[in-house]
């Protein structure tokens, strides 16, 4: 069994460190609630490398929110819902939806700028959109430009300490089972207690549970491992969401080829040259990421390749170079021109749908502790996150967060967290090693397609892993590595127990979608086990 702490410590004796709220994480969602959180708060936001290492950094896109004239709250909110394959919350989503303009307008306040075109924002369409909603920045820059904008303010906010490279090990709980604050490890490696009434979890994805991964390095699914053992509810791990068109070509990691490219006219072509979503969905590339990432699966086993090839040839070099320049200099520097060539890409892990149960002020069945961006289940994506709703989803409930956080009363409850195992070897061998034998587990048997066998075979193969539990575990990287492993866990349980296939959930010995059986969200707690949960059962608590 997965402990309820990863290292041994006696909180009475850590150094003290008191604030009114901990922001774990320093992605759009932690820099976005932090600001939030300081305008009557004191926040300690943490890093565990510095503001610019985030998944948000990499978002290509952009940003969805009903801007046009021509859009409505009802098409993005159709959108979402067709794109969820049954299982989003349609309260979580009219949240989202509705809330989502005055988000982005705060973004702008906050220093972020949009590009334009004749004095309006420069709308594009994405995969699944019916209208043109995603805005960006600098072409195809637009989260490394909502970062830029939030961590100046941020860095210069009088109301929010940054610790940059600290690692938040443990969620550390109250007597009366509220979230009292975070173990945390300096850059000397000491520990400190940081206490708060409240903690946000704010620490991106798992991306880096798999080999071929858009995420960067850091990605290690630590906000979800640390919710689990505290005793939060983790809601739909099935749901990985593989990006359909990540560059593969030798030498070059697996840099994403945004989904805007399609949305500006880019065509999928197998080894022979020849466009084939026809043969998987009316939407054509425009289809659902799911779809596409597994047509282009189909191509690549029935031509016996490894990639098939994105076309934007047609557009003029001008366009391409304007609209894409991050991605045009990126293939460059491997000889790619993408303004001439065909580009080579593969499906690649992208997006965790699932992750800590909350409801729709991001507060977890754990009082004080929140979850906000892809470290949440909020109920907004269901099986398959529509494109571009991440970063909506990010500022819509941090700001309802800190609001949340606002109301709250002084904590009260007594403070004495103990873990006493006995660790005090170190984990024997590489850890490297064993990150990637994890990694390769979860694409061989837990990837786009999955079956019984394989996952109980990789559940098997995982389970092997656990005594690293038992060790002594200092650095980082071995505190990341225990993190993967929950995550891969939690992921591979949630996929054997669906017996079907919804969203980005393939199950080739269930293909078929089962509403009559299936049509409920999986959960699963480090005491009561896995079940289910009723599409439905968000409440909007206040």
């Amino acid at each position: 069994m997965i402990p309820r702490y990863l290292v041994d410590f006696d909180s009475s004796s850590l150094p003290l460190v008191e604030t009114d709220v901990i922001v774990v994480g320093a992605g759009i969602a932690g820099l976005y609630t932090a600001l939030e959180a300081g305008r009557n708060n004191r926040v300690v936001l943490i890093s565990k490398k510095s503001l610019f290492d985030s998944n948000t950094r990499y978002a290509q896109g952009g940003i969805a929110a009903v801007i046009s004239d021509e859009d409505s709250f009802e098409f993005h909110r159709q959108d979402t819902l067709i794109a969820g394959a049954g299982l989003c919350e349609p309260e979580a989503v009219d949240v989202l939806v509705r809330e989502g303009p005055d988000g982005v307008r705060s973004l702008i306040r906050y220093g972020t700028h949009f590009d334009e075109e004749d004095g309006h924002f420069a709308l594009t369409r994405e995969g699944a959109h019916s209208q043109r909603r995603i805005l960006h920045a600098k072409g195809d820059a637009t989260g490394f430009e909502i970062v830029r904008a939030l961590a100046e303010k941020v860095q210069n906010h009088p109301n929010v300490r940054i610790w940059n490279d600290h690692f938040a090990i443990d969620l550390i709980t109250a007597a009366n089972g509220e979230c009292a604050g975070v173990l945390v490890q300096r850059p000397d490696d000491s520990r400190v207690f940081v206490r708060g009434k409240a903690v946000v979890l704010c620490t991106g994805g798992g991306g880096q549970m798999y080999r071929y991964t858009t995420n960067p390095e850091i990605a290690t699914g630590d906000g979800v491992a640390m919710a689990y053992r505290a005793g939060a509810v983790i809601r739909d791990m099935e749901f990985f969401q593989f990006h359909p068109t990540a560059l593969s070509y030798p030498g070059a990691p697996r840099f994403l080829i945004s989904e805007a490219v399609r949305g500006e006219g880019a065509v999928l072509r197998n080894i022979r040259g020849e466009r084939f979503m026809e043969r998987y969905d009316p939407r054509l590339e425009l289809a659902p990421r799911d779809i596409v990432a597994r047509a282009i699966l189909s191509e690549m086993e029935q031509t016996g390749s490894t990639y098939v090839y994105i076309d934007i040839t047609h557009e003029s070099p001008e366009f391409i170079r304007q609209r894409f320049p991050s991605i045009y200099e990126y293939c460059l520097r491997y000889g790619l021109d993408m303004t001439t060539d065909w580009i080579p890409v593969a499906p690649a892990a992208h997006y965790m749908m699932g992750g800590v149960k909350t409801d729709l002020y991001g507060e977890t069945n754990i009082p004080r502790l929140f979850a906000c961006g892809e470290t949440s289940s909020t109920g907004v994506h269901g099986a398959n996150r529509l494109a571009s709703n991440s970063l909506s989803e990010a500022i819509v409930f941090g700001r309802r967060i800190a609001e949340r956080i606002g109301r709250l009363p002084p904590p009260s409850g007594d403070v004495r967290a103990v873990s006493a195992e006995g660790r005090h070897t170190p984990p024997a061998g590489k850890i490297a090693e064993r990150r990637l034998k994890l990694q390769k587990v979860m694409v061989r048997y837990a990837g786009l397609r999955r079956d019984r066998t394989g996952l109980k075979k990789a559940l098997d193969e995982l389970n092997r892993h656990l005594p690293v539990f038992r060790h002594q575990l200092r650095k980082r990287e071995e505190l990341e590595y225990a993190n993967l492993l929950t995550c891969a866990l939690l992921t591979v349980q949630s996929a054997l127990f669906r017996e079907e296939s919804r969203g980005a959930h393939y199950r080739t010995d269930f293909p078929e979608k089962d509403d009559r059986r299936w049509l409920k969200h999986t959960i699963i707690h480090r005491e009561l086990g896995i079940g289910e949960e009723a599409v439905g059962g968000v409440r909007e608590t206040v």
